[in-house]
Order: C-alpha cells, then sequence, then structure tokens
C-alpha cells in the first residue's frame, strides 16, 4: 500500500462531497430536522456494527458532551452501549434485531434515528429503520455509495461516493461531525 494513495484517495472522496449539492443539501436538511427534534423534545437515536458502531458512539457523544460551544447536552443514544439489552435480544431473538428491539423501546414518534452502515444492507439495522419508520422516528442513513436496501427505508440517505469501507467510514464521521456543529450552533449560538 502506497500511502500517499491512501490520502489522495480519502481527499478525492471528500472533495467529491465538496462538490455534490445533494449531499450538501441533505446534510443541512438532517442538521435541521435534528434541531427540530431537539425543540420538541424528542433525541437523537444511533447505531452501527463495527468500525460504524464506533460511528455511533462518536457522533452521540458529540451530542451528549459538546463539539464546540459549551453548553448543556443534548439527548443522544448510541444503541451499541447498551451491552446487556443488545447481547440479550440477539441471544433470545437473534442479531437481526439486537437494534430494532431497542428502537421499540426507547424510540419515540419525532426522535431522529442515524443509521450507520457502508454497505447499506446490514438485517439488524434494515430491521431497526424499519422499526423506526413504523413508529414515526424520523430515519437518516450513512452509507457507500452503492444502491441498497437502505434507499427504501430512510427519509434523508447520504451516499458517500467511494466503495472502500475505510475512506466510507472516514466520512461518515466527518458527515456526523459537521452535522453536530450544525445542530449546535442553530441550537446555542
Amino acid at each position: 500500500m502506497d500511502v500517499r494513495n491512501y490520502i489522495r484517495d480519502s481527499i478525492d472522496t471528500k472533495t467529491k462531497i465538496l462538490n455534490n449539492k445533494n449531499i450538501i443539501e441533505n446534510i443541512n436538511k438532517i442538521a435541521d430536522r435534528i434541531v427540530e427534534a431537539y425543540r420538541l423534545n424528542n433525541k437523537v437515536l444511533t447505531a452501527g456494527n463495527g468500525g460504524s458502531a464506533c460511528d455511533s458512539q462518536h457522533i452521540a457523544g458529540e451530542l451528549v458532551a459538546k463539539f464546540f460551544i459549551d453548553r448543556p447536552g443534548l439527548n443522544a443514544i448510541s444503541l451499541v452501549n447498551y451491552i446487556s439489552s443488545l447481547t440479550a435480544t440477539s441471544n433470545d431473538y437473534g442479531y437481526a434485531k439486537s437494534f430494532s428491539r431497542q428502537i421499540q423501546a426507547l424510540g419515540n414518534k419525532g426522535d431522529v434515528f442515524i443509521a450507520i452502515s457502508t454497505s447499506g444492507n446490514s438485517e439488524n439495522i434494515l430491521a431497526a429503520l424499519d422499526e423506526a419508520r413504523n413508529k414515526g422516528i424520523i430515519t437518516v442513513g450513512l452509507v457507500g455509495e452503492k444502491e441498497c436496501k437502505m434507499d427504501s427505508l430512510c427519509d434523508y440517505i447520504i451516499h458517500v461516493p467511494s466503495t472502500c469501507t475505510p475512506t466510507i467510514q472516514e466520512s461518515h464521521i466527518m458527515i456526523g461531525h459537521i452535522i453536530c456543529a450544525l445542530v449546535e450552533e442553530a441550537l446555542f449560538k
């Protein structure tokens, strides 16, 4: 592996995002919906598998703690943090229901669920999105560039223009950071 080529690939992907009007508009729309949810005393739920699970925790953590502004914490829950629920549900109902059961228990109409999956086809994420839609939860998807099953289950979806998993994940956290900054600015500046 050539280090410079890896860095160039990451920069090229971010440049494509920068120049994609649809992605920029979706980032703004997602931030606006989250701001609206918070103003109505709703919350943000996040979930993902593997590296996307870490991104899920990261985004929720930025909302709860702070991003740029010292301000009150915002109600955000990463579903991957509930290990007892996650493992009990996986054991009793199968891994495909690991997040949907938590959406059923913790989600309320008007909440925002951010589902993160590089493939966009993870069974447990799809089941969680289906449950979220049934409950009137706003659904957001962060995926890679390929069409996927999440396309039909998300109110808002951002396709990162790459097929390289690490590059997609780098872009997901960048997008998550931008959303957190926009939400924080709208609510507290």
